[in-house]
Formats: C-alpha cells, sequence, structure tokens
C-alpha cells in the first residue's frame, strides 16, 4: 500500500516479498555500523524481520517503517518511517539507504515527506530521532528537518548511549 509520493520518491508499505532488499540493506557497513547488526544472513531471516517487526508496527499503530522507492524506476532505495520504539516516550523517525543511492537527497525527501505525514495527517505534535554520537551525516539531516539536540539517552537493551533529538513547537505550528 502506498502511504506517501514525492516529486522522486513513492514510500509504500514493506511486505515479505521485500526480504532480498532488507538483507542487502541490514548487512550494509553503514547500516552495521551506526544502527547495529540484526544477525540477518538469510532471505528467510529478512522475512521474518519484515514481518514480526515494520508489518507488525503498521497493524498495532498503523504506521511503521516504509519501503523508499524510485517513482521512475520502482527500484527499491532504502526505508523511513515512523517507529514506537522502547524506551521513548515519542514517536521516532528512522531512515536507512542503500549506499550506493547515498548523497542524491532521497533522505532527506524521504524524511520531510515523513515528518509532514506525522504532523498533517497523524496528528503527532511531537517526533524524535535517535543517533549513533558519531553519525554526523544523520545528525545533519534531523537538524535540516527541524529536529534539535536534545540530549544522551541509553535505549533499553543497548549499552551505547545515543544522540536524542525532537520537534519543537515551532514544527507543531507549520501544520496545514
Amino acid at each position: 500500500m502506498k502511504i506517501l509520493e514525492t516529486d522522486r520518491l513513492v514510500l509504500r508499505e514493506l511486505t515479505p516479498g521485500d526480504a532480498p532488499f532488507i538483507l542487502e540493506l541490514l548487512n550494509e557497513p553503514g547500516w552495521l555500523r551506526f544502527i547495529g547488526d540484526r544477525g540477518l544472513r538469510t532471505v528467510d531471516a529478512a522475512r521474518d524481520y519484515l514481518v514480526n517487526g515494520p508489518m507488525a508496527m503498521y497493524d498495532r499503530h498503523g504506521f511503521g517503517l516504509w519501503a523508499v522507492e524510485s517513482r521512475d524506476t520502482g527500484s527499491p532505495l532504502g526505508m523511513a518511517g515512523l517507529i514506537r520504539r522502547k524506551g521513548l516516550d515519542d514517536v521516532d523517525i528512522g531512515f536507512a539507504f542503500l549506499e550506493r543511492h547515498q548523497g542524491r537527497g532521497y533522505a532527506f525527501e524521504a524524511a520531510s515527506a515523513v515528518m509532514g505525514h506525522a504532523r498533517d495527517v497523524l496528528g503527532l505534535g511531537r517526533v524524535v530521532a535517535i543517533t549513533s554520537v558519531d553519525n554526523a551525516d544523520s545528525i545533519r539531516l534531523l537538524e535540516r528537518i527541524g529536529l534539535r539536540y536534545e540530549k544522551l539517552v541509553t535505549l533499553p537493551g543497548n549499552d551505547e548511549p545515543v544522540k536524542l533529538f525532537g520537534t519543537t513547537a515551532r514544527w507543531r505550528d507549520q501544520a496545514g
């Protein structure tokens, strides 16, 4: 199901058929370094991740991580969306792109669309994001889409602190 469309991108719900793409994405060096190793090594494991992660979140919350595809080719570029994460009081925006598609503005375009959807369609008053303390590219992107650094947090089940960013009252006032 298509959720959002931008000039260059389509964001749609992930399906079990996206398992080969997810297997590739979750084993990219940037994913492993900044997000963490999910231990996915087979298409079957990637399919289980999709069913028990993003697809289960769609059912529970009406949102989740979505596939980001090229409008022109339909090929998967990455994923972006909203996550309800243990240890955070607010909904979290997340995004990740295959390295061969980075540096073209896709992450900014997708994340901006997700933020607009969160505010204007879902009516969320606040959105947060977390990132590794040394992920300079993600930090710059979060700031470009209107989030501001708040503090270091440690999430349940993790030893490493991450930077927490959040929207401001000004973001909420931009609705319309």
